[in-house]
């Protein structure tokens, strides 16, 4: 009588297959295998083991035998599937990536998979084979500018530095304000989110005046001093700079991060600044609002609060941004800031180089 293969497990090999097993993100199919092996070390036939395990004992036989010949390898990795796998005719790929990084369909901007199978008499699957293999997303863009400071280097060290190292018995403030928000109401009430439809949302709206909102992101520990004006103007803004004066302790020298706007540099706000000398201004560089903190702040208020909201009046606009800080200054976390100067300016020299071969 035929026996099948004797399965001995050191003490490694066992913790390996154990592993398997137990692993939460393992295949079923290699968690299968892996117990056929422990229950055929234990010393049962496949018989056995394809009635503890509801297979075949064909199967059982099968990875006992892979195990016995290639060890953990054997079971991880399956065969070669018969067939020929396809085979593009010579240069097909290479036309392919020609067209996507260097023409543009007459009709379009940039191709599709449909509109360069058409051009090349190939499928889109096939297209997005080739595209994926590249490593090419001719469907997605990204937005840029490239500073041209002149002090662009002068003034991306001094506000990094201001992340990275604060100084010390100082308080650093990351400001901005976000102009022009739209309290928008919908012409039709929204239809609530319920099992297989998402809520709704008409495309219309009625617009309930505007109002801008101040504010100044704390770098140490995320919290945020922030108020809504109807206007951004130089008056405001100092009304806001008073504001962080009485926000803040006296004995604090505060560090101010603001960008190029006309009102940060008025006469008015530089003759408030002679009457406060602990208040320091730093400029981030023109067209690099990116250095700006505060502006991520902008953008989680943006997406979790006004975005989908729905406001009848400017009052309720407002009452629903106070109350977004309100909840966020109970349990602040701040952003932290990792990249160097000199890893950004580096960055910096390649988009140039680049500019400059287009």
């Amino acid at each position: 009588m035929r026996r099948a293969s004797l399965i001995e497990l050191t003490v490694s090999e066992r913790a390996k297959v154990n592993k398997l097993v137990r692993g939460r993100c393992i295949s079923i199919r290699l968690v299968e295998r892996a117990n056929i092996v422990l229950l055929a070390a234990e010393g049962l036939e496949n018989q056995e083991i394809g009635t503890r395990l509801n297979i075949s004992r064909h199967k059982a036989g099968k990875w006992r035998k892979r195990y016995v010949e290639d060890g953990m390898p054997g079971i991880q990795n399956d065969a070669p599937r018969p067939g020929r796998p396809p085979l593009l005719p010579m240069g097909i790929s290479e036309e392919v990536v020609h067209k996507t990084l260097k023409e543009t369909p007459l009709n379009a901007t940039h191709w599709s998979r449909r509109t360069m199978a058409e051009a090349i008499g190939i499928s889109k699957s096939t297209v997005g084979r080739i595209w994926r293999a590249h490593g090419l997303k001719p469907h997605l863009i990204s937005l840029f500018k490239l500073s041209n400071d002149k002090h662009f280097v002068e003034k991306l060290e001094d506000v990094v530095g201001l992340y990275l190292s604060p100084p010390e018995h100082a308080i650093v403030l990351s400001c901005d304000e976000k102009s022009q928000i739209q309290a928008l109401d919908r012409t039709q009430p929204s239809l609530p989110l319920k099992k297989g439809r998402c809520g709704t949302m008409t495309h219309d709206y009625k617009r309930n005046g505007t109002t801008s909102l101040f504010a100044a992101l704390n770098v140490a520990d995320g919290s945020i001093v922030g108020t809504c004006m109807k206007k951004h103007r130089h008056q405001e803004w100092i009304r806001f700079l008073n504001l962080i004066k009485r926000s803040t302790p006296r004995s604090k020298d505060i560090h101010l991060i603001c960008d190029n706007y006309g009102t940060h540099k008025h006469p008015a706000v530089k003759k408030w600044q002679e009457r406060n000398k602990r208040f320091h201004f730093h400029f981030t560089p023109t067209s690099a609002s990116w250095l700006n903190m505060v502006e991520r702040f902008f953008r989680d208020i943006t997406e979790n609060r006004i975005r989908r909201g729905v406001f009848r009046s400017e009052r309720e606009l407002e009452q629903a941004i106070y109350q977004y800080i309100e909840i966020h200054n109970s349990n602040p976390k701040p952003f932290i800031w990792t990249a160097k100067a000199s890893d950004i300016l580096e960055k910096v020299k390649r988009g140039r180089a680049a500019l400059n071969k287009v």
